[in-house]
C-alpha cells in the first residue's frame, strides 16, 4: 500500500436524491465505467467511487485516506454545487440529503476538498463536470475566473448551469475527454498533459451555453498515455550486444490537425486526413489491431462532429465489434462503443431501420444489454407499424 508508485482514483458523485431521480447520475456511471484504473500512471491503483454520499464528514474521511497515497491521484467530482440559502456564500458540493436551506450542514464545503487535496504530497489532479444553479451561479463564475475554483490544486473541466431537467446521458466534456484519455498519444510519452486532453475535450464537445471552463495548474504525471509504445523487454544475451541503431525521429502526431480541421468546419479534410493515418495503421499493425480500432473511433467521432449520424452510427458498430471481439462482451470500451452507437442511431431518420439490426445483435451479446435491447426493439417495432410515405 506504501509502495511509491502506488496510486488513487476517487470517484465523487454530489448529485442530491431530488435530482437523481430513480436513474444514477450518468456522468458519473459513465467515468466508473471506463475502468478509470487504466488512466493512471502507476504501477497499481485504487479506485473509490462514493455515489449518494450523506454527511461532509464521511466523505472527508475519505479525501483523508486517499491523499496518504504516495503515488499519483485522481479526483473525479461530478455532480452539483450549491450555496447555502442564508448566512454563507461558501460554496458546496451537494451530497444526497442536500437542498439550498440544508446544504449548510448536509453538503461537503469546495474548501475542505481543494484544502485536503493540497496535501497530497505525489501529483494530483482534480478534473470536475458539474452542474451550479443560480443562486450559485455568480459565485462560481467569481471563483473559477479569480482561480479560488482550484484552491491551489491543478484542475480542468467544466461548470455549466443546471439543466431544467437530470440528464439520461453522461456529459458532453466527461464523454470528451474519456475519449480523448483512451485514445492518448503515440508521440506524448508515456504521460499525458491534462491541458492537452481538457482543450481537446472542449473542442469535442457540444457544451451547454453559459458553460465555464475550468484549468489551474500542472499536474505532474498522474495520467497515463494507453498510446505510448514501451519497447519489450530483451533477454539476457551470451555475447556483446551490437551497437545501437540511430533512433529515427518520432512520428508526428495526427490527432490536433485532424481535429482543429473538424473544429474549424473542414470535415472532408480532416475525414481524409483520418482515413490517410487508418490506412498506414492497416498497413502497420493489421486490421484486426488495437491501433486500427482506434482510428475507426476517430473517424466515427469525426463523423458524428460533421453531423453525419447514419456514418457516426456504423462506425461505432464496427469499433464495438472490434472490442467485443478482443475484449469479450463484458468490456467496458465495448459497452461505451456501443452507448456511442446507440445515440447516433437514435439520430439517423430514415437510415436508422437500416442499422437496427446490427444494433441489436450487438447489444445482445453484452450483460445488462437488455434495457437497451428493448428500446432497439420497440423502435423496430413501431417503425414497421408506421406506414411509408
Amino acid at each position: 500500500m506504501d509502495h511509491p508508485n502506488h496510486g488513487c482514483v476517487l470517484l465523487l458523485d454530489g448529485t442530491p436524491d431530488r435530482r437523481r431521480g430513480t436513474l444514477p447520475n450518468p456522468t458519473a456511471h459513465a467515468v466508473a465505467g471506463a475502468n478509470p484504473r487504466r488512466f493512471l500512471a502507476a504501477a497499481s491503483s485504487d479506485v473509490v467511487q462514493l455515489p449518494a454520499m450523506a454527511g461532509p464528514q464521511s466523505v472527508l474521511a475519505y479525501l483523508r485516506d486517499a491523499v496518504t497515497v504516495p503515488g499519483p491521484l485522481l479526483v473525479w467530482v461530478t455532480g452539483h454545487l450549491m450555496i447555502p440559502a442564508r448566512r454563507s456564500a461558501q460554496l458546496h458540493l451537494a451530497l444526497r440529503e442536500s437542498t439550498p436551506a440544508t446544504v449548510r450542514y448536509t453538503g461537503l464545503p469546495w474548501e475542505w476538498l481543494t484544502r485536503t487535496l493540497g496535501e497530497h504530497p505525489g501529483p494530483t489532479l482534480l478534473v470536475i463536470d458539474a452542474e451550479a444553479d443560480a443562486a450559485a451561479w455568480p459565485h462560481v463564475t467569481a471563483a473559477v475566473h479569480g482561480g479560488r475554483l482550484g484552491g491551489g490544486v491543478p484542475v480542468c473541466g467544466v461548470v455549466s448551469p443546471t439543466a431544467d431537467k437530470p440528464a439520461t446521458e453522461a456529459g458532453p466534456y466527461a464523454r470528451a475527454f474519456l475519449t480523448a484519455l483512451s485514445v492518448g498519444h503515440p508521440t506524448a510519452g508515456p504521460v499525458l498533459d491534462p491541458v492537452l486532453l481538457h482543450q481537446l475535450a472542449l473542442g469535442q464537445a457540444a457544451l451547454p451555453d453559459g458553460a465555464l471552463s475550468v484549468q489551474y495548474g500542472d499536474a505532474g504525471p498522474v495520467l497515463a498515455n494507453p498510446a505510448a509504445i514501451t519497447p519489450a523487454p530483451r533477454a539476457p544475451e551470451p555475447a556483446p550486444a551490437p551497437a545501437a541503431p540511430v533512433q529515427a525521429p518520432p512520428e508526428e502526431d495526427p490527432l490536433p490537425r485532424i481535429l482543429a480541421a473538424a473544429q474549424a468546419g473542414r470535415h472532408n479534410e480532416a475525414a481524409a486526413m483520418a482515413a490517410a493515418w487508418e490506412q498506414q495503421t492497416l498497413r502497420r499493425h493489421g486490421s484486426h489491431s488495437p491501433e486500427a480500432g482506434l482510428w475507426v473511433e476517430v473517424r466515427a467521432d469525426l463523423a458524428r462532429l460533421a453531423g453525419d449520424h447514419p456514418r457516426a452510427a456504423e462506425l461505432w458498430l464496427s469499433a464495438a465489434s472490434h472490442r467485443l471481439a478482443r475484449g469479450g462482451a463484458a468490456d467496458a470500451e465495448t459497452v461505451e462503443a456501443l452507448k456511442r452507437a446507440h445515440y447516433c442511431w437514435q439520430h439517423s431518420g430514415d437510415r436508422a431501420p437500416h442499422l437496427a439490426p446490427a444494433l441489436l445483435a450487438l447489444w445482445e451479446q453484452v450483460p445488462d444489454g437488455g434495457e437497451a435491447a428493448a428500446d432497439v426493439r420497440a423502435r423496430m417495432r413501431e417503425t414497421a407499424r408506421t406506414p411509408s410515405r
